[in-house]
Formats: structure tokens, sequence, C-alpha cells
């Protein structure tokens, strides 16, 4: 069962920058709020995609650097990595539908076409 793992300022470019699948990066801190709310989908998420997709948290507070480095001001901010690159950057809380409609596109074997919820158009 793949569950959201956690990253700091020293592990973060082996674990997420040079990840062979796309990373989630949850940028979040204990005292907020949206953070919370967002944790459990995120945890479901990434049992539901395990080796499609994986789930890292930042906790802002304790890894500053990253957070910096990736300008995110509010939280949570969710950033989407593959190949080493961003390629979508969320912020705020959002149902579990209207996250996966972004990151869907990106997941391995993920088809081009897409209907209104995401889901590949075959």
């Amino acid at each position: 069962m793949a569950k959201p793992i956690h990253i700091t300022d020293n592990t973060f470019d082996a674990e997420v920058l040079k990840s062979d699948i796309p990373v989630l990066t949850d940028f979040w801190a204990e005292w907020c709020g949206p953070c919370q709310t967002i944790a459990p989908i995120l945890e479901e998420i990434a049992e539901e995609h395990n080796g499609q997709l994986k789930i890292a948290k930042v906790e802002v507070d304790e890894n500053n650097q990253i957070a910096t480095r990736y300008g995110s001001l509010g939280i949570p901010t969710l950033i989407l990595f593959k190949d080493g690159q961003l390629v979508k950057r969320l912020v705020g809380a959002m149902p579990k539908e209207h996250l996966l409609l972004h990151i869907r596109p990106h997941l391995p074997g993920a088809s081009t076409s897409a209907d209104s919820r995401g889901r590949p158009i075959v």
C-alpha cells in the first residue's frame, strides 16, 4: 500500500526531481487547516495510483529552502513534477476529482484526450 512520503530539503532532489514516475509534492504545515483537509485525499490518491504517481510531503516550516526555491508562499501548494520538471502548480485545498483532473494527463500511459472529469477518452 503506497503512502505519501515525507521529504526534506536534503532528500528533495533524489526523491522528487530524480523520480522515474511523476511526483505530486504537497507543501504544507501542521497549523494549516486546508492542509489538514487535503491530507486524506492525497493518501487516497497515493494508494489508488501506486506505481504511477508518488505523493511527497514537504513541511514548509522545517524545510524552507525547498519551499522558497519553488515559491510556495500560500499553502497548501501542490506541485506536480515529471521528469524533474515542474509541470503543474495548484494552490489551496480542492476536491479529489478536481485535483485528479490536473494530475491524470501527466500519469504514465495517460491519453492526451480527456473528458470534463479528467478521464481518458478511448
